[in-house]
């Protein structure tokens, strides 16, 4: 998308929607809404039909560790970013361009109109099965590198990777942070790499499964058949996808998109410069936690990034 300007030839600073994705969890997050506001209530006693179980009481009382199942952790943080989305909208903040990071993604294109809340808490409730079913039967890890390259990241994923035993590059958060994906073993190699060439630091994390690799092939081909038979429109806000980094309000390329980005690396850092470069300056988070917040700041502190995540921030916001 093209720079905005308005009739002096005055740049227009824009603002960008950023939804987070699975770690963003926390009990009773949600609650707020489903109590004080109609579509609130309304999203999450059609999620309680969709997921065919008692979702509210999982999102709202825990406990925290059935919570964390990545089953209820996808669905619970699109439902509350998607609600969270819907009423900002519907008080006048309405978005120039949105973006997802990985489960993300799902709640930016419902927010994009590309497709209802049911359609896309469908295809989260599918995605998380199906993560988690791939997760067991091709268990791997995920690990984040701070202090290094993404080149010399790249380099020490090639050259630890064996036939039956990868990792690779998973998400690229910020310059500094790159999280890698894969065989445990060779996650572990990698982090000792990492370490020994002078990595700031290398943390394991507390994941189900290798997601953002080739380990999760099994979830793409489920999930590209339910994306087949699923209604996508042309998005109404152009949508930065994680595969590509770029924006695309066709319904075809959305598709293709999220097909890939269940098995391919997430392009975090390349979307925040690319909206940058179309003129956002104002990054809201929508939905819980601070991470995306966090990593916006990391990879250009020049733009300005807050968090709605609960009622009291979206009242107290000036949405003049």
């Amino acid at each position: 998308m093209g720079k905005y300007a308005n009739t002096l030839g005055e740049i227009i600073l824009l603002t960008a929607f950023l939804f987070p994705g699975q770690g963003s969890q926390k009990v009773s997050m949600g609650y707020d809404l489903y109590k004080h506001t109609d579509i609130g209530k309304k999203y999450f006693d059609l999620a309680n039909d969709i997921m065919a179980c008692d979702i509210k009481n999982i999102v709202f009382n825990g406990p925290d560790d059935k919570l964390k199942e990545t089953k209820f952790t996808q669905p619970a943080i699109y439902i509350v970013s998607v609600i969270i989305g819907k009423i900002l909208i519907d008080r006048g903040l309405v978005p120039a361009m949105v973006a997802g990071h990985s489960l993300g993604e799902y709640s930016a294109c419902t927010i994009s109109g590309s497709f209802s809340f049911e359609n896309g808490l469908s295809l989260v409730k599918l995605r998380a099965e199906n993560m988690q079913i791939a997760g067991k039967t091709n268990p791997g890890t995920m690990a984040a590198i701070i202090g290094m390259s993404f080149e010399d990241i790249q380099n020490i994923c090639t050259t630890t990777s064996r036939e039956n035993c990868l990792v690779v590059p998973a998400n690229h958060n910020s310059p500094n942070q790159i999280v890698i994906s894969g065989h445990k073993s060779a996650v572990e190699e990698a982090m000792k790499q990492a370490r020994d060439s002078g990595a700031r630091l290398v943390k394991e994390l507390n994941v189900s499964g290798a997601f953002h690799s080739s380990l999760m092939h099994g979830a793409k081909d489920a999930l590209s058949e339910a994306l087949d038979k699923t209604e996508i429109n042309y998005a109404n806000i152009p949508v930065y996808s994680n595969v590509s980094a770029t924006a695309t309000s066709e319904s075809d390329e959305i598709r293709l998109n999220l097909k890939n980005q269940i098995d391919s690396p997430v392009l975090w850092s390349s979307i925040i410069m690319n909206m940058k470069n179309d003129n956002a300056s104002k990054m809201i988070e929508v939905g819980p936690g601070k991470v995306l917040q966090g990593l916006t700041r990391k990879i250009d502190q020049n733009l300005q990034s807050m968090g709605m995540e609960n009622l009291e921030q979206i009242n107290e916001f000036d949405y003049v």
